[in-house]
């Protein structure tokens, strides 16, 4: 009974073509010739006793096997089919010739001849096809034939051949041995199909092989690589006997899942037993703990090793140095790298191999050089490996053109090779040179892998090239490559970072269908846009990575019902518990405005992690809960967690968000403490943006100035700080101190410097610079083009602006006829209002705040009547407008005050101050607007009811006398706040500072930087 059962098998391994799916891996291997056997000889008697052959001389196989010279005997076919496996530089073409004859002759479909000349071509990786054509024409396979060509496959790393080829011999009543099983079992390991491997397992008990250590040996390899250590550790104790192999494959399972106690336990009972562990048992030791980060322990391994008179080879130098990069431990790589030269000396290629990406991690140039260098030096560049990692690290480096060269001039490329430069050109978003380079591999007689295709779905998916991703898909499935998990998750995860979020979510919907994947790619996205319920897919299913690229489509589309969705499928499938998952659940929640849902995900989550808390505090701030994002500071650092760069981030944006300038600076404080060295330019640009909207622009500039390696990130931070200020002259000033620097600037730096001309509308300026762009090689884009319609609303060139806006190369969107509304407001023209007004209210229909503005426009311009219709019109389409709410920071402790609120603990402090300031105001003559500006119906214009009113109050109050008062509000301040806070900071000698979300207004002496137009 056969032990293979088919529903374990992939359904690509139970192909029926005559050619096996493409790899690319070349291995060398020592053949010996063999004698032909005496059953040989007499069975080609019977068959063919006349039949002579063309005579080959011994010592020249090549150049004479083709001439028909004498007449020789039968066996001497045999004789030459075994000697020409010997010589490996030409044992491909000799092998070919005799075919050549044996097929004229009709001796093809021979038992004897026909498996004989299958195994010759079988000893070469490069005509396995050949060999696999012949053996499918012969009726009558035999085993060594049927173990000679799996072997190859083996070797060729041709994993679901060998689990075919087996297959097909057991159908045809042949039965694996003990020197076979132990090859399938790898197979069963390589492609991690478990239950095929306990079906092998089931034939080894059955016919008592169990009992032979190399099958047993295999069996706990097999075991561990698939992920059932239990099961390793009972066929290990079941073994009657176990030789050093088996101690180490042991070892090597409990370290791969992280069980360093347990290995370290099996090794000392490996010699308790009387069992000497060679080199390779302690290199299972070595580089176990290497992995698994415990380097220290590694090298002290070392020093064991020599101590009992053992000299550690350059693998065990190799496992340390892999397990450092492994766990981004790249300038310890380099430690022990130097080490290994100073006691142990030449290294070999896997160790460049392993050293190279640490330099390519750290994008170190000149380190990747040096070892470039030292890989010149030992004479290793004519390697594969060696040669792949040079492009991968060059690549990795920024410098395409040096990975070009060393691909140049390599002399043997393999596919792995040529994946390196596809995936180089595919980095950098260069996809036309990556197809050239694979159809260049095609051409050359080299087939593309599962790399090589899911590279290239990986390119064009992140460029947004939909088309040209699902045509990959398709032509990937006709080379006879099924697509795996991989395959998807680039697709998702490409399609999420290009903005086809929707795409995205409608492949993580086809992946559970049946047969999903192929209708895919056979009819290209477009009839497998439903899904249905409660059908699962007979093929791939989305994993953990799949699920939070998918959760991050939902997110940016806003897309809560799907996201829910997804959790659904996630709960089911019992992926919650993973970190990366809850953590893009409680992303997608709250970028979807559910914060409840992301905190019970959240409080859920066991094992919190860094990432985790940063993404629930940015969640809370996006929210408008700043100030419940920074609470939760405590509670991390409580859990013992070491905050990252990121999470400094998060919190500086949480102080930007409520003006609390004194947290930011103890943030600031802890930031240096804590150094962040690589990270030290992103941090000083987020240092100077909370400066800047916390109103120390001056501290802002000393953060500026303190970088010695300013980047362009950082000349833009300070640019736009001076712009968000109103202060132009110095944002001009900083810009030609950048174009003196020697950094070019880029669309950010014309963004913020064009900003900084719209207030006082700096129309020549303007014009100067958004001129200036071409030079620099930028093409203006929307946001330029909207900037420029502010400086002409500035400079009250309203028609102008509108003829500009007509002739745009672009569409206008929503914030392009927001700007010429505000405009309209600013300078009381409610015709062109209207104008504006109509075709922002045709992008969003929504916009409370707009009709707001449109509304006032209209009672500014004295029409009343219409300005009231317009609120009218508001609630009856049950426009609701964001209520207004404000903060300030006092000894910092953040106190939040909304709009007409009466129930603060200092309400009645609060009105007295009020009172205090609207009597200082009527004496000046200060009249103030209707009541309808204000947007409260017929309330008391001069009273304390907007927010910002009552937070200044309270901060005229708390804070000392000379302390600037700082507020933020969550809403653009009205004309008659404004008008009033300009007051204020004359009559309490108080500089005033307000971020309204509009623009940030600096009020001192009775004047506000803005100059009345925000």
């Amino acid at each position: 009974m056969s032990f293979l059962q088919f529903s374990f098998i992939p359904s690509n391994i139970l192909s029926s073509s005559n050619t096996f799916p493409a790899t690319s891996i070349k291995l060398k291997y020592k053949v010996s010739a063999r004698n032909v056997s005496l059953e040989d000889k007499t069975e080609l008697k019977k068959t063919h006793p006349d039949t002579h052959f063309t005579s080959l001389s011994r010592n020249d196989v090549y150049l004479r096997s083709h001439r028909v010279e004498s007449k020789i005997k039968v066996e001497e076919l045999l004789t030459l089919l075994s000697h020409c496996t010997v010589n490996k530089q030409t044992h491909v073409l000799d092998s070919k010739k005799i075919h050549a004859q044996v097929v004229k002759t009709g001796l093809e479909l021979n038992a004897v001849v026909g498996n004989k000349v299958v195994m010759s071509y079988s000893r070469n990786a490069a005509s396995l096809d050949d060999a696999r054509k012949l053996f499918d024409k012969i009726t009558d396979r035999t085993v060594p034939a049927y173990s000679v060509l799996i072997g190859a496959c083996c070797r060729a790393q041709r994993w679901e051949d060998v689990v075919f080829l087996v297959w097909l011999m057991v159908d045809e009543g042949l039965k694996p041995d003990k020197f076979l099983i132990p090859t399938v079992l790898k197979a069963c390991s390589a492609l991690e199909i478990l239950g095929f491997g306990r079906m092998v397992h089931g034939y080894v008990v059955r016919n008592k092989l169990e009992l032979d250590v190399f099958v047993g040996n295999a069996l706990i390899d097999m075991y561990a690589n698939c992920g059932d250590l239990g099961s390793s550790r009972r066929v290990f104790d079941l073994m009657p006997e176990r030789d050093v192999v088996s101690w180490t494959a042991l070892v090597s399972a409990y370290m791969d899942v992280g069980s360093l106690e347990e290995a370290r336990d099996v090794f000392d009972s490996m010699q308790l037993n009387g069992v000497k562990p060679d080199v390779i048992s302690w290199n299972a030791l070595v580089s176990g703990f290497a992995r698994n980060g415990k380097i220290d322990e590694s090298l002290r391994l070392l020093e064991e090793i020599r101590g009992i008179g053992l000299k550690p080879g350059v693998s065990s130098w190799n496992g340390i140095i892999s397990g450092c990069v492994q766990n981004e431990y790249f300038e310890d790589a380099f430690i022990v790298f130097n080490q290994m030269l100073w006691s142990f000396g030449k290294p070999n290629a896997v160790t460049f191999a392993c050293i190279l990406p640490a330099c390519g991690a750290l994008s170190d140039l000149l380190l990747g050089k040096g070892m470039h260098a030292c890989a010149l030096k030992c004479d290793l560049l004519g390697n594969i490996f060696v040669g792949g990692s040079l492009i991968d690290m060059y690549s990795k480096c920024g410098r395409r053109d040096l990975a070009e060269r060393v691909f140049m001039k390599m002399e043997i490329k393999n596919t792995a090779v040529i994946n390196e430069i596809i995936m180089a050109y595919v980095n950098e978003g260069n996809m036309m040179e990556a197809s050239v380079q694979l159809y260049s591999m095609l051409n050359h007689g080299l087939k593309p892998d599962m790399i090589t295709y899911n590279t290239m779905l990986s390119g064009f998916a992140r460029e947004g090239q939909k088309e040209d991703a699902f045509k990959f898909l398709s032509d990937m499935i006709q080379m006879g490559l099924v697509p795996n998990i991989v395959t998807m998750n680039v697709l998702i995860s490409g399609f999420q970072k290009s903005g086809l979020s929707g795409e995205a979510i409608k492949l993580f919907r086809i992946m559970q269908l049946p047969s999903g994947i192929i209708s895919l790619a056979k009819d290209n996205f477009k009839a497998c846009e439903c899904f249905s319920a409660g059908v699962s897919s007979l093929s791939i299913q989305p994993n953990c990575v799949t699920s939070t690229s998918a959760l991050a489509s939902c997110a940016d589309l806003n897309a809560l019902g799907k996201g829910r969705e997804i959790h659904g499928y996630i709960l089911r499938n019992g992926l919650e518990p993973n970190i990366f998952v809850s953590s893009g659940l409680v992303d997608m929640y709250a970028k979807c405005d559910d914060m409840y849902s992301a905190s019970k995900v959240f409080y859920k989550i066991v094992d919190k992690n860094t990432v985790s808390w940063n993404i629930f505090m940015a969640g809370l701030i996006n929210n408008t809960e700043a100030e419940e994002a920074l609470n939760f500071f405590p509670k991390m650092l409580g859990d013992g967690l070491d905050p990252s760069s990121i999470t400094f981030m998060v919190l500086l944006s949480a102080c930007s968000y409520i003006a609390s300038l004194g947290v930011g600076r103890k943030l600031h404080g802890f930031i240096l403490k804590s150094g962040f060295g690589e990270f030290r330019a992103a941090l000083s640009s987020a240092l100077i943006g909370m400066y800047v909207k916390c109103g120390s622009i001056t501290e802002a500039r000393v953060v500026f100035d303190s970088e010695l390696q300013k980047d362009i990130a950082l000349w833009n931070a300070m640019i736009s700080g001076y712009s968000v200020h109103g202060m132009a002259k110095d944002a001009i000033d900083l810009f030609q101190q950048l174009k003196a620097s020697g950094l070019e600037p880029d669309h950010i730096t014309f963004t913020a410097l064009l900003s900084a001309c719209i207030p006082e509308g700096m129309l020549e300026q303007g014009w100067k610079y958004f001129n200036l762009m071409d030079s620099y090689g930028i093409k203006p884009n929307l946001e330029h083009y909207t900037c420029m319609v502010g400086i002409m609303c500035g400079a009250d060139l309203l028609e102008e602006a509108l003829y500009f806006i007509k002739r745009m190369p672009h569409a206008p969107d929503a914030c392009v006829w927001a700007t010429l509304l505000k405009a309209c407001q600013v300078h009381t023209n409610p015709e062109m209002g209207e104008r504006a007004a109509k075709a922002f209210f045709e992008l969003e229909p929504n916009n409370a705040s707009k009709y707001l503005l449109l509304s006032n426009t209209h009672a500014m311009a004295g029409m009343w009547e219409s300005g009231s219709n317009l609120k009218s019109m508001m609630t009856g389409r049950r426009l609701l407008s964001i209520k207004e709410c404000s903060s300030i920071d006092v000894g910092n402790m953040i106190y939040k005050f909304k709009g007409g609120e009466s129930s603060h603990l200092k309400l009645e402090d609060i009105m007295y101050m009020w009172d205090k300031m609207a009597s200082e105001m009527e004496h000046v003559g200060f009249l103030p607007l209707d009541p309808v500006l204000t947007g409260e119906g017929n309330l008391n214009p001069i009273s304390c009811f907007h927010s910002e009113k009552l937070a200044i109050c309270f901060g005229l109050i708390a804070l000392d006398a000379n302390s600037p008062v700082r507020i933020s509000k969550n809403l653009r301040m009205c004309i008659d706040c404004h008008t009033s806070v300009k007051h204020i900071s004359r009559i309490a000698g108080r500089e005033i500072f307000v971020m309204d979300g509009s623009f940030y207004h600096h009020f001192k002496d009775g004047i506000c930087r803005c100059q009345d137009r925000w």
